[in-house]
């Protein structure tokens, strides 16, 4: 055995490392089925019991616990009125007191996307434990994602109701619903979670560069989810061969009419944003005109030159451009959120959407609260009522 020198530092395991080096060594050959012994085992170790992984339905209404052996049973938890829910909109540790302990709760925190909670009870709880249990949240969040792909089981956990096949092919194109980055953070909501089909979007940090399309393909059903999914595949690639974006327009303009009908388009937003000095790029193709929101109230539509939807055969377009201030939103959406009415009664319009955005922008909050709050409190307003597919996206610049 060969000693060190005195200099030399400590290389010997420690409790901590000991618990999430367990962890890691098993995450690379584990089942997904066998995520929830494991994490059981390890908060186990550390004196927790009742563990529960809460992931958010599609519907982003509940916290549903994942199935598994270890794992602590139970109803889902509501978001909105919960403990669970406000860790999870918060994005903070929630602890309270139980008669036998206290419960504590963690966001599952992945690339700046959050898929729910870990919940677990301990006697007492002091900050080894907060940091432990921390990260090892961090982990079951990465074993998560990267499980998500080869298994159902998380997929079936998060639905509350039966889904369409063109949601199922929409949701498959999806990349995560928020990314949270200290220069950028996003957040997107598709309603009817279960239904939709023409409605999509798609978006890529590289670099100092956000990019976002956000796609509204005519129609309803497995039509609109297969035009969908072509643009979105040609917006993709043109992105990666990092064309300009007024050719990016026209790269999935000419694949969407190649493989449609003449009568066949996809209204379509396109946008790059410069992380590092808030200049934004856009092409809007009969796309509703996003928002600008600056200090919590919409001040201005991003109105730009009209270009046909990608489908139709349009010239290349203008692109517009805007320098955004340090803490601004832009908001993107479908038109299927203000054209919805009531039998006999007026669409719901661009300024009753308006009027709620300023009432809802009022407080400093994470942008996926402030997407999903918007997108439920609309739904509402709306009468509940969603005949067409209604999406936003919501990007904070943070400068």
């Amino acid at each position: 055995m060969t000693v060190g020198s005195p200099g030399d530092p400590d290389r010997s395991e420690s409790f901590g490392e000991g618990l999430l080096g367990g962890l890691l060594d098993r995450a690379h050959e584990l089942p997904p089925h066998l995520v929830g012994p494991v994490v059981a085992d390890t908060v186990a170790r550390l004196g927790g019991r009742d563990p529960q992984i809460l992931l958010q339905d599609y519907g982003q209404e509940r916290l549903v616990p994942l199935p598994g052996d270890g794992l602590a049973v139970g109803e889902p938890h509501s978001i909105d009125g919960s403990e669970a829910g406000r860790c999870f909109l918060t994005s903070h540790p929630v602890e309270f007191e139980l008669p036998d302990g206290v419960r504590v709760l963690l966001p599952l925190l992945d690339g700046g996307d959050q898929a729910g909670v870990l919940a677990v009870t301990l006697d007492a709880v002091d900050d080894d434990d907060r940091r432990l249990l921390r990260r090892i949240a961090a982990l079951i969040a990465d074993l998560i994602q990267t499980k998500n792909s080869t298994t159902d089981l998380f997929f079936r956990t998060r639905r509350s109701e039966p889904m369409s096949v063109a949601a199922e092919i929409q949701w498959s194109l999806l990349p995560p619903l928020s990314m949270v980055t200290p220069r950028v953070a996003v957040a997107g909501v598709l309603e009817p979670a279960y239904d939709v089909a023409g409605d999509s979007f798609d978006y890529a940090l590289n670099g100092d560069t956000f990019h976002l399309a956000m796609i509204d393909a005519m129609g309803h059903g497995l039509d609109a989810a297969t035009m969908a999914t072509v643009t979105i595949g040609a917006y993709r690639h043109a992105r990666r061969i990092s064309i300009e974006l007024s050719e990016i327009y026209l790269f999935m303009d000419r694949a969407v009419a190649e493989q449609f009908a003449p009568d066949h388009f996809v209204t379509a937003q396109m946008m790059r944003l410069n992380t590092d000095t808030g200049h934004l790029q856009w092409v809007n193709a009969g796309h509703p005109a996003p928002m600008l929101i600056r200090r919590h109230r919409v001040v201005r539509r991003l109105d730009s030159p009209t270009t046909l939807p990608v489908g139709f055969g349009g010239a290349q377009p203008q692109v517009s451009d805007v320098t955004l201030e340090p803490g601004d939103h832009i908001l993107c959406f479908t038109d299927g959120l203000i054209e919805e009415h009531a039998s006999g009664q007026e669409q719901f319009g661009e300024d009753q959407l308006i009027d709620w955005v300023n009432q809802l922008e009022r407080a400093d909050r994470d942008v996926r609260a402030v997407a999903r709050d918007l997108s439920h409190t609309l739904k509402r307003a709306r009468g509940d009522a969603t005949s067409d597919d209604a999406t936003l996206f919501l990007v904070e610049w943070r400068g």
